[in-house]
């Protein structure tokens, strides 16, 4: 068994849902360290940190995250994939990168490094501080994002606008008339959002909305005092023109209690030659303004992440480690001007 299929197989093993990134965390410093790497971490919350490993002077950087999504599906193998939690989003990407830096170390090249980060699933909590934490002798000018994307190269992908919907209404007999009821003016919002429209991009085409989670009210004999939903667009728009779209179909008893940092649709830098795609999905770029120029390239298919049947398969690994490797070579020659 090759040491990259191990590495995946140990590593999907050790669980490293967000919040809880520790353990997998100190296997990747293990790692950098092994092949020889300088290892950092950044403390981001207390028990939650990145991990970051460097030669003496990175100018490109290979980056994915620690943390998963909860599901424990245990860790199995077949002749052709790895399976389990996290096996392509993102420990599959993670074990290609770290083979692919060996790679370039032990032919002399060490102007690499890498960025693991905690909270990508959530809030990208890892990517904002190592974002705001960046410094010498950190000189990212390219950052390569692992996620699965069928290791095929990403053009742009649409961003996320998030919030919390509230509605308040007055309690009361249902069979009297009164209210009003939070559950009806949350509805009536509801409704009018579903019938938005969300904008267009000529490549990822029309923006969407999802509704989440809904809840309110406490029998059906009561009229509802409050409501509340969960909205999440998936934006080709910037979040300012969203907000105003949903601002417009509040009502007076509905509010947005809560809005999520969000973000507008981002551009990727795609190697010349290749063809990139548009993908929906939310990766941690939006956050690490100052790394460089992004790409987004990885083993693994975004329908196998998050689901029941996680996996990855063997050969894509391989591919992935190969390509990062002539990725690397490729970016440095562009960062130094070659």
């Amino acid at each position: 068994m090759s040491r990259l299929v191990q590495n995946v197989l140990d590593w999907v093993a050790i669980p490293s849902v967000t919040g809880q990134e520790a353990g997998y965390g100190d296997a990747l410093a293990r790692e950098c360290a092994r092949i020889g790497l300088a290892v950092e971490r950044q403390t981001v919350q207390p028990g939650r940190a990145n991990v970051l490993a460097r030669g003496p002077r990175p100018r490109v950087v290979l980056c994915t995250h620690i943390d998963t999504v909860p599901g424990d599906l245990g860790v199995r193998e077949d002749r052709e994939h790895v399976h389990g939690r996290g096996s392509c989003d993102a420990k599959g990407p993670a074990a290609a990168m770290l083979q692919a830096i060996e790679r370039l170390l032990a032919s002399g090249e060490d102007r690499v490094g890498v960025l693991f980060t905690v909270g990508e699933e959530t809030d990208s909590a890892g990517a904002a501080y190592a974002d705001s934490a960046l410094a010498e002798p950190w000189e990212p000018a390219f950052t390569v994002i692992g996620e699965p994307t069928d290791n095929r190269f990403v053009a742009a992908g649409k961003g996320i606008w998030k919030a919390r919907l509230v509605a308040t209404g007055s309690a009361g007999h249902s069979s009297q008339v009164g209210g009003p009821s939070a559950v009806h003016e949350l509805v009536r919002c509801v409704h009018g959002l579903l019938s938005e429209t969300w904008g267009h991009h000529p490549l990822l085409g029309p923006g969407t909305l999802n509704i989440g989670t809904i809840r309110g009210g406490v029998a059906p004999n009561v009229v509802a005092e409050h409501a509340e939903c969960e909205v999440l667009v998936r934006a080709v728009d910037d979040p300012v023109s969203i907000a105003e779209r949903v601002r417009r179909h509040l009502g007076a008893h509905v509010r947005v209690e809560k809005t999520h940092k969000g973000y507008g649709p981002i551009e990727f830098d795609v190697p010349a030659g290749e063809a990139g795609i548009p993908v929906a999905f939310g990766t941690d770029a939006p956050h690490m303004r100052r790394w460089g120029r992004p790409l987004l390239y990885g083993p693994g298919s975004i329908l196998d992440a998050h689901t029941e049947h996680e996996k990855v398969s063997k050969r894509a690994l391989d591919e992935a480690a190969a390509r990062y490797e002539s990725l690397a070579r490729e970016l440095l020659l562009r960062a130094t001007g070659g």
